[in-house]
């Protein structure tokens, strides 16, 4: 029965999240240069309120913090490996910072080839991993906590899914592709409550480290990879608007954690 309970509880907290992300299929196309500023508050938001936070209360704050350090390292090197495959030359738009952010003409921020779309999907699945843990923990001390944590991951998770789904957009992927990672990442969730009930004691002195790489994933994107986006568009107005999206983005993640306290 616990078992029904958190494959169950797994599944929902995982996959309708991402679902209920998928309003963003609907957003026009112009709307999403601007929208990035939202998900890099939704991942700064989450990354420091709650997954560094929830590093440091697992374990050793070394650790936590090493994960972190090591994190942005490793995105560091892999977006390098990417950015080597895709241009071999200098004379691309992969290496040219003045084509690298905006489309010719349209002043609107150009897809990165990728690149910030698949360090997303790694820390996502990564995050997910770790959900599916902590809800298998949850319903082994107890049935109501299980559904309380289920609840919880599913609010928490809502916009930052959201945010994820733009960047990936933003990264070039279609709709109906950054929709599919966006689900596909999702099920590591199920992996990680079926894995964490039959070994949860195992993964326990991992949780520091895998929300370390989390934590790094969410920072690395959001500062590394779309802040300097941001700066190509210099305008007072535009400005204003990044700022109050950012805003409006952390507000979201400030707003979940409140309801679900009450």
């Amino acid at each position: 029965m616990t078992l029904g309970w958190i494959l169950a509880a797994s599944f929902a907290g995982g996959t309708l999240s991402a679902a209920l992300a998928a309003f963003s299929l609907y957003l026009r196309a112009s709307w999403i240069p601007m929208l990035v500023s939202f998900a890099i508050g939704t991942l700064l938001g989450a990354a420091f309120l709650e997954v560094i936070p929830a590093a440091f209360d697992q374990g050793d704050a070394h650790e936590a913090a090493s994960a972190i350090l090591g994190g942005i390292f490793g995105f560091f090197v892999l977006e390098k490996l990417m950015l080597w495959r895709h241009c071999h030359t200098e004379d691309c738009e992969a290496h040219d910072p003045h084509q690298l952010g905006t489309s010719a003409g349209s002043g609107t921020v150009a897809h990165d080839h990728g690149r910030s779309g698949a360090l997303i999907i790694v820390g996502d699945t990564v995050h997910n991993f770790v959900d599916g843990v902590l809800i298998a923990a949850a319903f082994l001390q107890s049935t109501e906590l299980g559904v309380v944590t289920a609840v919880a991951i599913i609010a928490h998770e809502i916009p930052q899914e959201v945010g994820d789904f733009l960047i990936l957009l933003h990264s070039g992927y279609t709709r109906a592709r950054a929709l599919a990672m966006n689900l596909l990442s999702s099920l590591a969730t199920l992996v990680g409550g079926l894995l964490g009930y039959y070994g949860l004691q195992a993964f326990e002195g991992l949780e520091p480290t895998l929300l370390g790489i989390v934590g790094a994933s969410m920072i690395y994107v959001a500062v590394a990879d779309l802040i300097p986006g941001l700066h190509r568009r210099p305008q007072f107005r535009d400005g204003a608007t990044q700022t109050l999206l950012i805003a409006l983005g952390i507000g979201s993640i400030v707003l979940v954690r409140v309801v679900v306290a009450h």
